[in-house]
């Protein structure tokens, strides 16, 4: 078990790639605070997880005060905090000419400020071993941009820089980050989409085929890992080939 004795927190862990990162953990022998902003969606992803080494933390990324408390409950359960996995994110799209305010800020505020108060929240404690590992969510959006998505775009374009400047920062304290762009990943976020377009997203993948949560997952425990200690300021693409 690779992340054996070692604790993560995952933002966004409810569902999707967030709760396939929790139960890879867990299955690696990691101890995981499972946070994400609504309480029921909370308790209903506990329920189907076993364990005691889950815990669950009804927290938005945008409460700066929150996350401290957070952050503070976790370190008191399992006295340390090895990895976040910043995966947090929302989307609220719109061509730029249609694109309000509200749309702009509420996704940059999730996604962008979100990761940033998330990660301030852990560092202390991770100076504090001199270790530590920081997962930052991206997207092929944004290293390739999407029609109808410049606020998204800008977030997870941003948060690729967030890992980068950290890598730098932080490398030097025993701490490494990376960021991991997935591509058209079979979440629930399509359950909506009609499958004439779903069949035409898989057409644009080389391997001609959706992603599934847990190939994801397994790229956040890698990188989690011991076995990835030397890999820092990394930008890992799990597209499938969709940029090629």
């Amino acid at each position: 078990m690779r992340l054996k004795g070692k604790v993560a927190i995952v933002t966004g862990g409810a569902q999707g790639i967030g709760l396939a990162t929790v139960r890879k953990f867990l299955a690696e022998g990691a101890r995981v605070a499972l946070v994400d902003r609504s309480a029921p969606t909370v308790a209903a992803a506990l329920a189907q997880l076993d364990g005691a080494d889950v815990r669950g933390c009804a927290v938005d990324v945008t409460d700066r005060a929150a996350l401290d408390a957070m952050v503070l409950q976790v370190r008191g359960a399992w006295g340390r905090i090895d990895v976040l996995v910043n995966n947090a994110g929302i989307t609220q799209d719109a061509r730029l000419q249609n694109m309000t305010d509200e749309q702009f800020d509420r996704v940059i505020d999730v996604n962008l400020r979100g990761v940033f108060q998330a990660t301030q929240a852990v560092l202390a404690t991770m100076l504090e071993q001199g270790s530590g590992v920081i997962l930052n969510a991206s997207s092929v959006v944004g290293v390739y941009g999407n029609y109808g998505q410049t606020n998204y775009a800008a977030s997870k374009f941003g948060v690729i820089g967030f890992a980068k400047t950290w890598a730098r920062e932080l490398g030097p304290k025993g701490i490494r980050c990376n960021a991991v762009c997935p591509g058209f990943i079979a979440t629930g976020l399509l359950d909506s989409v009609p499958a004439k377009v779903l069949d035409q997203m898989r057409e644009r993948v080389p391997l001609r085929r959706l992603g599934d949560p847990a190939e994801v997952a397994n790229v956040y425990a890698f990188l989690a890992s011991d076995e990835a200690s030397y890999i820092n300021g990394a930008v890992i693409d799990v597209g499938g080939g969709l940029t090629l």
